[in-house]
């Protein structure tokens, strides 16, 4: 009798069970799974040529500044490296300092009346007085290759060739914080020339006729500009491999005062300013 109480008394249980599972209401449905984030596709950003100039067909472009009416330039190449402020209107030099021949000149920004500059694989960055361009101390810099720079008003912001970049106390010269790249595929590898505006960077990208706009919290590239036919629109040749050549679209700086954008290329002979998102 024992048994048979314990039998009945399981199949109660159960009856119970399937009654309570076929009373649920209709329009209940079972939880799913999270899924994760959707995977942001940056905005396609279109562009306008506004103004042509000049540029010297011999800059060899890894750094574009503007600042109080003129540009200030990083050339790049062993034994032909230097810095040099330009005027905007005929592309002239008027003043320059040779680097030794030793170093290739890369990135450079202007913070707080000091135009800081980036060398390729020599791990030395150089100081120079914004108005005498002399060059008056060295920092050092601790990744194998030195590419872009930009500032953020107090840190100074630069990229070695890979998908991060770094964030570093222009006075010790410690890197604070590093910032991954990434875009709806992954890493973005090979940022090179960086430009800081309304609080986001735009970045160039070796070997492509593209700008990044890349959100400076997270790292994801925004948008997207797609450059590739501003040679033909300009009557530039393409990319020859040929020394003194035109080379890749490299170089951005930004007029804040007036809200303009200026880009260029490695011995391109004009420098646009363009019309993006701005």
């Amino acid at each position: 009798m024992r048994l048979q109480k314990r039998w009945s008394s399981a199949i109660l249980l159960a009856a119970i069970i399937i009654a309570g599972c076929n009373d649920a209401p209709e329009n209940s449905t079972p939880s799913t799974p999270a899924t994760p984030n959707d995977v942001l596709v940056p905005a396609v950003i279109s562009y306008n040529i506004v103004n042509q100039y000049p540029h010297d067909t011999k800059a060899f472009t890894e750094g574009l500044e503007f600042k109080d009416g003129f540009l200030y330039e990083s050339i790049g190449q062993y034994e032909k490296s230097d810095i040099r402020k330009v005027d905007l209107t005929t592309g002239k030099v008027l003043q320059s300092t040779k680097m030794d021949d030793k170093y290739f000149g890369e990135g450079l920004t202007i913070l707080n009346g000091k135009i800081y500059q980036l060398t390729y694989r020599e791990g030395k960055g150089f100081v120079y007085d914004f108005a005498t361009l002399k060059q008056e101390s060295s920092f050092p810099f601790h990744t194998q290759e030195g590419w872009g720079m930009t500032n953020n008003g107090t840190h100074l912001i630069f990229c070695d060739g890979g998908s991060t970049l770094y964030f570093t106390d222009p006075a010790t010269s410690k890197v604070v914080k590093q910032l991954p790249v990434t875009d709806e595929r992954g890493p973005v590898n090979e940022i090179n020339e960086l430009e800081l505006i309304k609080g986001y960077i735009y970045a160039n990208q070796w070997r492509a006729d593209i700008i990044l706009k890349i959100d400076t919290l997270t790292g994801k590239v925004v948008g997207r500009a797609d450059l590739s036919a501003i040679r033909q629109q300009a009557g530039i040749p393409p990319f020859s491999g040929r020394e003194d050549g035109p080379d890749v679209l490299n170089g951005i700086a930004y007029d804040a005062a007036s809200n303009r954008i200026f880009i260029t290329g490695k011995n391109w002979p004009k420098l646009f300013e363009v019309r993006l998102d701005n």
